[in-house]
């Protein structure tokens, strides 16, 4: 059976969807933000008795970090973005 939501409905759906409490936003922020400073990654190593030695190495680098923007920009316009509002406290980028 497949729903309907009518003209209003799709719209309603958004909001809820994008809708963050200043809080929440401002910790998802605080993380792209940090993305913005460096690359991230980390390296595993260990050994097991079945597989012997094993490694992995991953490597994170954000659109933003390529771009050389400011991670306080960043973070402010994130914040903006999702609520609509100036941030309600500062990052925390350490």
């Amino acid at each position: 059976m497949m729903r309907t939501f009518g003209p209003f409905g799709f719209v309603m759906l958004a909001a809820c969807a994008t809708t963050v409490t200043s809080e929440r936003a401002a910790d998802l922020c605080e993380a792209r933000a940090r993305d913005a400073q460096a690359p991230t990654g980390g390296v595993t190593l260990g050994s097991n008795s079945k597989t012997g030695g094993f490694a992995s190495v991953e490597l994170g680098v954000s659109s933003d970090f390529i771009a050389g923007r400011d991670p306080i920009e960043v973070y402010e316009t994130c914040v903006f973005d999702r609520t609509g509002a100036a941030p309600i406290r500062p990052p925390q980028l350490r």
